[in-house]
């Protein structure tokens, strides 16, 4: 494969997730470090709704898994290719927080005069608020608070980093729900080109069948100072999960894919396929 790191990634994760895992629930009595954070982990999933996280938005849920996208992005007859897309591992070292550190992503261009290389780095605390799982409301509410870190070269990334405060609900009735995330993006230099954008994203996702979990994403992007003042950007976007299936002992694994179609006359791309694949413990 020309890019190793991205098996390198996957086969990182799962053999530290593998490792992890081998502290089952027999030993929880004992008191270690990892008996400890799993039967934190183990009760944070069951106070809360039991959704697939979306393939664009992020999920008011806290989430403990490597999970890893690749991304094509196309416009014009050219393609973007995003092999991380911002994901990376998400862990919870606390009952009611998240932590998430992207893996650095590797990005690859079609169009003569663009060079390849290394995108931002991403950086994520959720705090949730408050939930209820399925027998108790079926709903979440979380307090989301992102960073990205200018580490890309050759303009593959921002020229500033950014901190990005959010606030995303979800609520469920059976086997339908609705995911949804509201914030806004403050560059910490260089206002007056990049602004302060706004994103509004809402996921309807249904439980088919076990596994499958078709959904729905409406992502939005509307732009305050700037360059482009003003301007709005709206992508309607179909996508399927599937998963999980247990692998061995916490250790699961769900895939993913879906593309986004640019719904607006100004978009930054025409399409953005991504697939996904998900290593939950």
């Amino acid at each position: 494969m020309k890019y190793p790191t991205i098996v390198s990634a996957l086969l990182l994760a799962l053999f530290s997730a593998a490792a992890w895992a081998q502290t089952d629930s027999s030993k929880a009595s004992s008191g270690d470090f990892l008996s400890d954070w799993f039967r934190r982990s183990a009760r944070a999933e069951s106070e809360q709704p039991h959704w697939a996280a979306p393939m664009f938005t992020v999920t008011p849920r806290l989430v403990q898994q490597f999970r890893y996208d690749i991304g094509w992005q196309s416009n014009r007859g050219f393609t973007n290719a995003n092999y991380g897309s911002g994901r990376g591992l998400e862990l919870v070292p606390l009952d009611r927080i998240e932590l998430y550190v992207s893996a650095p992503p590797y990005i690859t261009h079609t169009k003569p005069g663009l060079n390849d290389g290394i995108g931002d780095m991403t950086f994520l605390v959720k705090y949730r608020a408050a939930a209820g799982n399925p027998e108790h409301g079926n709903y979440v509410v979380t307090a989301v608070l992102a960073a990205t870190v200018p580490t890309g070269t050759y303009a593959n990334g921002s020229t500033d980093a950014s901190v990005t405060p959010s606030l995303a609900l979800g609520k469920g009735w059976g086997n339908f729900d609705l995911q949804g995330t509201a914030g806004v993006t403050v560059p910490t230099g260089d206002r007056s080109v990049l602004g302060t954008p706004v994103g509004l994203n809402l996921t309807a996702q249904y439980h088919l069948l076990k596994y499958f979990w078709p959904e729905i994403e409406i992502n939005s992007t509307i732009w305050a100072n700037g360059k482009n003042d003003g301007k709005k950007q709206v992508f309607l976007s179909p996508g399927l999960v599937v998963g999980k299936f247990h692998l061995w002992k916490r250790v699961g694994m769900a895939v993913g894919g879906g593309v986004q179609i640019a719904a607006t006359e100004f978009h930054s791309y025409e399409h953005n396929w991504v697939t996904s694949i998900r290593f939950p413990f």
